[in-house]
C-alpha cells in the first residue's frame, strides 16, 4: 500500500494570544504548512480540524476555521478526544488516505484556552474523568497526576527531584524555540521552592494552558515526488484505550493505553524503542514524562527517575524527548499540542531546529495522551 508522508508543517506562537482568534490562529499555521508544501489550495482534497470546543465561545470551530481559511467546499470535520485531539487528527487524516479516499489533507490543530477562567478550565478538566464516581468528588487534573506521582515514588523509590529534573530539562530546551510561552531556564533549587499544587507537585511540575495553532500537510506516496530530502513517512500509528475511571486500572504507575498504542506502532513502522532518536511525549505533568519514558520502552519499569537523573533524555543521550520544550515548556493548547508534537519530529527528522537539532536523526516519535490516559496515539516517523 503507498505510504503517507508529511510534504508541510506550520506552528505558530503559543501563549496568551489576546492578539488572534482562533480562526486566527489556524490561518498561521495553515498558512506557513502550505508555503512549506509549496501547493495551492486547490490541491488539497480535505482537512481536519483538532480542538475541544468547550473551551472556546463559538460551539462549532471546524466550520468557522474551514470557512476563514477560504476551504469551503471541501470537506471538513472535527476531532476531539481531549488533550490527544490533535493527533487523533493526523490518524484519521492518515486512515482517509491510505484508504484512498483522499490524496492530500490539512490537519490544523488550534485551541484558544484564555477565553475561559481558570475555574472554569479546572471544572472542564475535572469532567474528563469518570463523572459519576471520581469528578464529582471535586477531582483535577493535577489531583490525578498526583496519585501517578504518589504510587511510583512508593513503588520506585522516585524522587520530587527526579520528577523537577524532567522540568528543568524541558525548560533548558523550552528556551532555544521561539515558538514556546516560557523561553527562560530554570533550576532545580528554584522549582524545588514553587508554591506547592497538589502533594508532591508544585508548581513547575504542572504544565500551563495556552493558546495556539500547528498545521500538517499529509500526502499520498504519489504526491510526494520531487521533494527529495524533505519528505517525512508516518510509518507506524496506535491508539489504544484505558478505562475512565483510575479506579479501574490495573495499576496507578503507568498508563496501558501507551504500551498498546506504542506496541501497535513499533510493530507497524518495523522498530523498536532502541531506534528512536527523538521522542515528543506528552508531558503534562512532570511524572508524565518519567512514565512515558517506560511505557514507551526507553527504559525499565520504574527506572524513569534513573533515566533522566542520568540525562539519557537529553541530546546526546539514549534518545532525545521533548527538545522543544514539551508541553511543560512549549505550553498546552490542547486541540494543537499532538499536531504541535508532530511538526516538531519532522522538523527533527529533515535537520531543521538548529541549536536543539538531535544529531543523525531518522526515527521519531509522538505520545499524546487524552484525559487522565483514557486515549493515547503513538506515532512513529521515519525520514528514509
Amino acid at each position: 500500500m503507498s505510504r503517507v508522508g508529511v510534504i508541510g508543517i506550520g506552528h505558530g506562537v503559543f501563549g496568551r494570544r489576546s492578539d488572534a482568534t482562533v480562526q486566527e490562529l489556524a490561518f498561521e499555521a495553515f498558512r506557513d504548512a502550505m508555503t512549506d508544501a509549496g501547493i495551492e489550495r486547490g490541491e488539497l482534497d480535505a482537512s481536519v480540524i483538532a480542538a475541544v470546543p468547550e473551551y472556546h465561545k463559538q460551539r462549532s470551530v471546524a466550520g468557522v476555521v474551514q470557512e476563514y481559511l477560504n476551504l469551503n467546499p471541501l470537506p471538513t470535520w472535527l476531532t476531539e478526544v481531549a488533550c490527544a485531539s490533535g493527533s487523533a487528527a493526523i490518524r484519521t487524516a492518515y486512515m482517509a488516505i491510505k484508504s484512498g479516499l483522499h490524496r492530500v489533507v490539512a490537519v490544523i490543530g488550534c485551541q484558544k484556552m484564555t477565553e475561559l477562567g481558570t475555574a472554569e478550565i479546572l471544572a472542564l478538566m475535572g469532567r474528563v474523568g469518570e463523572v459519576q464516581w471520581e469528578s464529582v468528588f471535586g477531582t483535577t487534573f493535577p489531583g490525578y497526576y498526583a496519585m501517578f506521582a504518589t504510587r511510583h515514588m512508593h513503588e520506585f523509590g522516585t524522587t520530587r527531584e527526579q520528577l523537577l529534573e524532567v522540568a528543568v530539562k524541558n525548560h533548558h530546551y523550552g528556551a532555544m524555540n521561539p515558538n514556546a510561552l516560557f523561553q527562560k531556564e530554570i533550576t532545580i533549587e528554584k522549582a524545588l521552592a514553587s508554591d506547592p499544587v497538589a502533594s508532591p507537585f508544585c508548581v513547575y511540575d504542572c504544565c500551563a494552558n495556552a493558546d495556539g495553532a500547528a498545521c500538517l500537510i499529509l500526502a499520498d506516496e504519489s504526491r510526494v515526488s520531487g521533494r527529495d530530502g524533505k519528505v517525512v513517512w508516518l510509518d507506524g500509528v496506535g491508539s489504544a484505550t484505558s478505562p475512565m475511571s483510575v479506579l479501574r486500572r490495573p495499576n496507578l504507575v503507568g498508563l496501558p493505553s501507551a504500551s498498546e498504542a506504542a506496541r501497535q506502532a513499533y510493530e507497524m513502522a518495523g522498530v523498536t524503542a532502541r531506534d528512536v532518536k527523538v521522542a515528543e511525549v506528552h508531558d503534562c505533568f512532570t511524572i508524565a514524562e518519567l512514565m512515558a519514558y517506560e511505557d514507551l520502552g526507553f527504559c525499565e519499569k520504574g527506572h524513569g527517575g534513573r533515566f533522566i537523573g542520568e540525562r539519557r533524555s537529553y541530546i546526546g543521550g539514549d534518545v532525545a524527548v521533548n527538545v522543544d520544550g514539551g508541553l511543560k515548556a512549549k505550553g498546552h493548547p490542547i486541540g494543537a499540542t499532538g499536531v504541535s508534537m508532530a511538526c516538531e519530529i519532522v522538523g527533527q527528522l529533515r535537520g531543521e531546529c538548529g541549536e536543539r537539532q538531535v544529531p543523525d536523526a531518522d526515527v521519531g516519535l509522538t505520545h499524546n495522551v487524552g484525559g487522565i490516559g483514557q486515549y493515547t496515539f503513538v506515532h512513529v516517523f521515519r525520514r528514509d
